[in-house]
């Protein structure tokens, strides 16, 4: 995996927020391919609950400044950027005071859903590709974790589908069985038609669950790898019916040779 570069983009990474299934494995997996001199960066959203002192988060002014149009309405978009202690990976955090000042992930402190977030999960999609434009930096993989980073895949294969820079870049994603309950705000779909991402597409979420999303975002996707060892039944049957080249659930011990065979065998 040596000088091959890895875009990382994910909902949640330790040690920023809390550990689960999928905070850990947005840490383990770059780290794999960092320390086999893999090229890695890392993009997450900037919660309010992140603490920017104690993690050392900094504005990074050349990479900030842009609006991005949400739903036709512009949103600043501002970049901050942190490094993993010891391991010299750089994470950038896609940030705006509307969408993520607010102390909390996905949730309001009774547990309800936060009703902007499928607005969140667009505007971190389209700020990590803008980004990654100014960065200049061209990745050969992205693997996408999370379910607010499931939209990536799709905005780069419409949204973004003339930009040139992405032509060789092949999308993995790991789908988990940590989700949400209910579901994101109904107009979801119009939302992706204002950015002409059409019904043929977007009907797939015309019920914004989490199993929809997922599906949609596996549509996208070059590969899959299944992050959850009992994963969802109808999530599995649907990355097995897909014909995508897969990866399935290993152990800590096992998963380096697997994956690191996968992105060489199946992927690139």
């Amino acid at each position: 995996m040596e000088d091959k570069r890895i875009l990382y983009v994910s909902s949640e990474v330790v040690p920023y927020l809390a550990e689960n299934e999928v905070s850990i494995q947005s840490y383990e997996f770059p780290k794999m391919i960092n320390d086999m001199g893999g090229q890695i960066r890392i993009f997450m959203p900037r919660y309010g609950n992140i603490n920017e002192r104690r993690h050392q988060l900094h504005e990074v002014i050349r990479l900030s400044g842009m609006n991005l149009v949400v739903n036709d309405m512009d949103m600043p978009l501002i970049i901050k950027v942190a490094s993993i202690p010891k391991e010299r990976i750089q994470v950038y955090f896609i940030d705006n005071d509307e969408y993520f000042k607010r102390k909390a992930t996905f949730s309001d402190e009774d547990g309800n859903l936060f009703t902007d977030n499928d607005e969140r999960a667009i505007f971190f999609a389209k700020g990590v590709v803008e980004t990654v434009k100014k960065l200049n930096w061209v990745p050969d993989v992205i693997h996408v974790h999370g379910w607010m980073a499931a939209l990536l895949p799709v905005y780069l294969k419409h949204y973004y589908k003339d930009e040139g820079i992405f032509a060789d870049t092949k999308i993995i994603t790991s789908v988990y069985n940590l989700g949400f309950e209910g579901n994101l705000d109904e107009k979801l779909q119009s939302k992706l038609n204002f950015d002409n991402i059409g019904d043929e597409v977007a009907s797939k979420v015309s019920e914004p669950t989490f199993e929809n999303l997922m599906k949609l975002t596996i549509d996208h996707s070059d590969a899959v790898v299944i992050g959850s060892e009992n994963l969802n039944p109808t999530l599995t049957k649907y990355i097995e019916s897909s014909e995508k080249p897969f990866l399935p659930f290993a152990s800590k011990d096992s998963v380096q040779e697997l994956y690191t065979n996968f992105i060489k065998e199946e992927v690139l």
